[in-house]
């Protein structure tokens, strides 16, 4: 099938009148199957108090002398901005000073505003820039605030619906990047033009100070704030795994950080780190993929080559992330998808275990307070184990100061982690949260962009899916980051089958321990997660009792020329070079699909709002086994973005319609 002989190409209008109507007729068939029942409405009401509940752990943000949260709720559904001090946070009731509340803006505007994060001008943090979705779009506007007043700024720093990268670079000026008419974006619909917009005039006569190109996938600027260290970077995304990154100097010069095109950096302080993608040799000295090189900014510039290797990947053990303090540097590194921290001091890299982490779980350093001090936030959890949130000083103390309770009852269920052994002989871990019975199993995964699917606490899933008898699973296939870049790079592009490969033979594993049976093993996956769902809905249906696929790309043949897809050719390939849809056609769900075959129960759900990955991959595939015979369910959120939802009682509607799905799949 060829774009001009799809014949659900009028599918692709968003809002095209006679599409959305489709979309009704589909969700009123879905929702008067699956929510006619009392167990839809207890797993709806289940969810929603999880997502509503008063004792949840809210995650701070230090912004001076501030802890800055986002907060949502029954009573406030798009939800409150407010700060508080460290004092009041930790007390059981923190007194918290409201800043914003989006319900009360979007009723006195008479809009559907979704809260997308705020800017906050440092080292003052009098000035915000606050940026505001329709219905939970990428695309946002943005409003200057005044945190003194709590009003935004009038003739303040103000900018249309886009998808806008903006940030600050002084109290009167802002460093954006926007729709500024034709040719301003990429061919992926981001900012191709970055420039320096002054207070009090028009942003059409901002200063251009840089420019990518029309195929990049976006540019960017930025400074760094830190106090005695201000400078201003530059530089393009060419595709989304690569960047060329400049210092751009007072002058208007650009000084090229000469690192592989492949390799992130980050900038602290006298400090420039470097992060690998693949191996790179420096003066006789070769650096593996994923290692983590530190050296001195200014002589690096300079043409020095002094690196220290700070941390470097094993077969076992890769790098998630870093965060720096005033006077450290914290390591998250992950075991056997097992978290570990650990705390190097600049210079000597002297390092030392950060204590916290759970045994089987996910540790995340969120937060710290690099300008003033060692202190950092750290947030642990694992399958069984509830969120908790520690205050700590890198050489000093640490105490808890958030606990949330458990809102699953745990008695029984152990985490266990195997190995299956994909169709190369790879071994491929995964997690199996179980009571040890035998029966209705649901295996989820994603396998792309270097994301990592690390053991955490999931208490909507708990009550609506463990505590009716299932058994959940998580599977770490290549293409994710759990094993560091050459776990992602091994199932990219041409090679994009070993993800498949990998994530067929966990659900092959499952019932071969006698986990589970092939009827009453599911799967569920969203985004990219959502195509591998429609890739074990097509090339492995013997495996599976029931697909859910959530706002998926499908149609890959024309992936690239919806909203963003552009931007992702590096992870799957251009469908319109021969060479690449030559291995992409093998595994386009909307291809493979076809009359006469037999399919498991399956359910597409996305978002009319999602304007990263579009809808129409969805509706396309589900008109389409409609049209073969098949009887798929189908439900289109009208609003909530690429996350499926704007507030929580959406999440939580949404989520019912999974699980009620699942269970009458898989249980019933």
């Amino acid at each position: 099938m060829t774009n001009l002989d799809d014949p659900y190409l009028w599918l692709e209008g968003v809002t095209d009148e006679d599409a959305l109507a489709w979309v009704r007729e589909r969700n009123a068939e879905t929702t008067a199957v699956l929510t006619d029942g009392a167990r839809f409405a207890a797993i709806e009401r289940e969810v929603l108090e999880v997502l509503d509940a008063d004792d949840r752990v809210p995650y701070p943000r230090r912004r001076g002398e501030f802890l800055y949260n986002f907060w949502q709720d029954a009573a406030n559904p798009r939800g409150l901005w407010r700060r508080t001090t460290l004092e009041s946070f930790r007390t059981d009731s923190p007194e918290w000073d409201v800043l914003l509340d989006v319900d009360a803006l979007g009723k006195a505007e008479g809009e559907n505003w979704v809260w997308k994060g705020a800017a906050v001008l440092r080292p003052d943090y009098h000035l915000a820039l606050v940026e505001l979705s329709r219905g939970g779009a990428d695309a946002t506007v943005v409003r200057e605030f005044d945190l003194r007043t709590r009003e935004f700024v009038a003739d303040g720093f103000t900018l249309p619906e886009a998808k806008t990268r903006v940030g600050w670079i002084d109290a009167d000026s802002v460093f954006v990047g926007t729709d500024f008419g034709e040719g301003s974006l990429t061919t992926s619909g981001y900012a191709r033009v970055m420039k320096r917009w002054r207070r009090g005039t028009p942003v059409e006569e901002a200063e251009t100070v840089f420019e990518g190109k029309p195929e990049d996938v976006s540019a960017f600027a930025f400074r760094d704030h830190t106090p005695g260290f201000e400078r201003d970077f530059v530089g393009r995304h060419p595709d989304f795994f690569t960047s060329e990154e400049f210092l751009l100097t007072p002058t208007g010069d650009l000084v090229r950080i000469e690192v592989p095109d492949d390799a992130t950096t980050s900038v602290h302080r006298e400090w420039l780190l470097i992060h690998l993608r693949t191996p790179w040799e420096v003066d006789g000295t070769t650096y593996p993929a994923g290692a983590l090189l530190a050296t001195d900014f200014d002589e690096f510039l300079a043409g020095g080559r002094d690196l220290a290797a700070v941390f470097e990947p094993d077969a076992h053990t890769s790098l998630q992330g870093w965060s720096w303090t005033k006077n450290h540097l914290i390591l998250s590194e992950l075991q056997d998808v097992k978290s570990r921290l650990e705390v190097l001091t600049p210079g000597t890299w002297e390092r030392a275990e950060l204590p916290g982490a759970p045994e089987v779980g996910s540790a995340h350093i969120i937060d710290t307070d690099p300008d003033n001090s060692d202190e950092y936030f750290l947030d642990s959890s694992g399958y069984l184990q509830p969120t908790t949130l520690v205050h700590g000083t890198v050489g000093g103390s640490a105490e808890v100061v958030k606990q949330a309770p458990a809102l699953f009852d745990t008695e029984g269920l152990t985490v266990e982690q195997h190995f299956a052994t994909s169709d190369d002989g790879t071994k491929v871990p995964y997690f199996v949260v179980s009571d040890g019975t035998p029966g209705p199993t649901l295996l989820y995964g994603y396998g792309g962009f270097e994301i990592s699917l690390t053991p955490a606490y999931n208490a909507a899933m708990g009550r609506a899916w463990l505590a009716r008898g299932g058994t959940y699973v998580v599977a770490n296939i290549r293409g994710g980051g759990e094993y560091g870049p050459d776990w992602h790079r091994a199932a990219l592009r041409e090679n994009r089958m070993r993800a498949y490969e990998d994530f067929s033979s966990v659900a092959r594993d499952l019932v071969a321990r006698g986990v589970t049976t092939a009827e009453q093993l599911g799967m569920q996956g969203g985004s990219n997660g959502g195509l591998l769902a429609g890739v074990m809905l097509t090339r492995y249906p013997e495996l599976f009792g029931a697909v859910v696929c959530q706002v998926p790309l499908l149609d890959m043949r024309r992936y690239h020329l919806l909203l963003a897809g552009a931007s992702w050719m590096a992870e799957w390939g251009d469908p319109d070079d021969p060479a690449d849809w030559d291995h992409i056609q093998h595994y386009s769900p909307y291809h493979l699909v076809q009359s006469g075959r037999t399919y498991p129960p399956v359910l597409f759900a996305t978002s009319t709002r999602d304007d990263r990955v579009h809808p129409g991959h969805a509706r396309k595939m589900a008109a389409r086994m409609r049209e073969q015979g098949h009887t798929p369910m189908y439900y289109e959120n009208i609003e909530g973005g690429h996350g499926g939802a704007a507030d929580n009682a959406q999440r939580a509607f949404m989520s019912a319609l999974a699980w009620e799905f699942l269970l009458r799949s898989l249980s019933d």
